[in-house]
């Protein structure tokens, strides 16, 4: 027999994820020195990691033959002070991936509902399908989440509601006075979980935490990849009632976050100067692509994340004259935004360069055949 044939039924209809493509293999396949390559796919922070972060990290490395606090009780205690909660509010895990993935271990199965937006995180839906739960996608009319739909999706079976701000891959915003009613008039078995992921970029993002200490079946998830630019430690937190957290904890396996992740993200939440220099950055950079974008005539609806969309009619064509000028941006057809490309803002010369590029092709001897696919649709 042939392992498909083994293989519980339901993991036969999950997607894949597909993550930005590395530098190497951009770099293999068009024959392109990796050091000339530009990510701009995968929503990092363009200015690296916190560099407190850099410095812990490399001391706990001298301590890597040792198992890490599994309960990460230290930087569980700095969270808490930082974020007003109490320790025993917090759960960290393997990036806020992980995270999100265990709620739905816990708490959505076989007969369950769990329901986002169609343009919102794909993880959601993942984790819905890996234990069994069926999927609720909601349309976002002008790529914005409809609250009143998703209200009216809810259902007897609904266990978790997943809702990003600002959302990825569309950089909307939810109004946060609109949320909080939202969330007031859930039914008591619904579990909400607001995905922070880039709330670290706004300069006032939307507070939960007085719904949480309401009763109300609040859990929202943050990380530190973004940022911080701790992609690669994978670590990330989620926090609401203590109950919930120590059911999560009955979910997870040990060790799910390492000693060194947990050592950097404790010395990047005193990095005040570099949170500070790359939201301050961050906010150039989407200037800077919005109006430059908009100038080549192509659609680049607001964002307030760090990264933006970029309206083409043929987003595979274009996808790949970028990459073969060693610039990789990221396609969004597993989001059923066909007609977009998602790209991450970089720095000030890195945005250049994506402007250019695009300005090039515009004016290149491709330009009759991808003309259309850069125009204003």
């Amino acid at each position: 027999m042939k392992y498909r044939e083994l293989v519980r039924p339901g993991v036969l209809s999950l997607p894949v994820y597909e993550p930005g493509r590395p530098i190497e293999d951009v770099a293999r396949e068009f024959g392109l020195d990796p050091s000339g390559v530009l990510k701009l796919a995968s929503n990092e922070n363009a200015l690296g990691p916190s560099p407190k972060a850099v410095e812990a990290a490399a001391q706990a490395m001298r301590h890597a033959h040792l198992y890490p606090d599994g309960g990460a009780l230290a930087l569980r205690q700095k969270l808490a002070e930082v974020r007003g909660l109490k320790p025993e509010q917090i759960f960290v895990g393997t990036g806020s991936n992980e995270v999100m993935v265990l709620l739905a271990q816990a708490f959505a199965g076989p007969g369950d509902e769990i329901i986002f937006g169609e343009y919102a995180f794909i993880v959601y839906k993942l984790a819905a399908l890996l234990f069994g739960a069926k999927p609720v996608s909601v349309p976002m009319p002008n790529l914005a989440h409809d609250l009143d739909a998703m209200a009216g999706a809810v259902t007897d079976r609904t266990k978790i509601i997943f809702l990003p701000c600002p959302n990825n891959p569309t950089g909307t915003l939810t109004d946060p006075d609109d949320l909080k009613s939202f969330i007031r008039q859930l039914p008591p078995h619904v579990i909400f979980c607001f995905d922070e992921a880039y709330a670290e970029y706004l300069e006032n993002p939307v507070d939960l935490r007085p719904l949480i200490d309401e009763g109300h079946k609040v859990f929202c998830t943050r990380t530190f990849s973004k940022i911080y630019g701790l992609a690669s430690l994978r670590v990330g937190y989620g926090y609401g009632d203590p109950e919930l957290i120590a059911l999560l904890n009955q979910v997870r396996q040990p060790f799910n976050s390492t000693g060194v992740g947990q050592a950097a993200a404790l010395a990047a939440l005193d990095d005040h100067e570099f949170v500070a220099r790359s939201r301050a950055s961050n906010a150039a950079g989407l200037r800077q692509l919005t109006e430059g974008l908009e100038r080549l005539g192509l659609e680049c609806p607001p964002s307030r994340a760090n990264f933006v969309l970029m309206g083409v009619a043929d987003s595979r064509t274009v996808f790949e004259l970028l990459e073969a000028q060693g610039i990789i941006v990221r396609p969004l057809h597993g989001y059923g935004l066909s007609q977009y490309l998602r790209v991450t803002v970089g720095t000030a010369e890195e945005n250049q360069r994506l402007l250019s590029a695009l300005e090039e092709i515009l004016a290149g001897p491709q330009a009759a055949s991808v003309k259309g696919a850069l125009e204003r649709r």
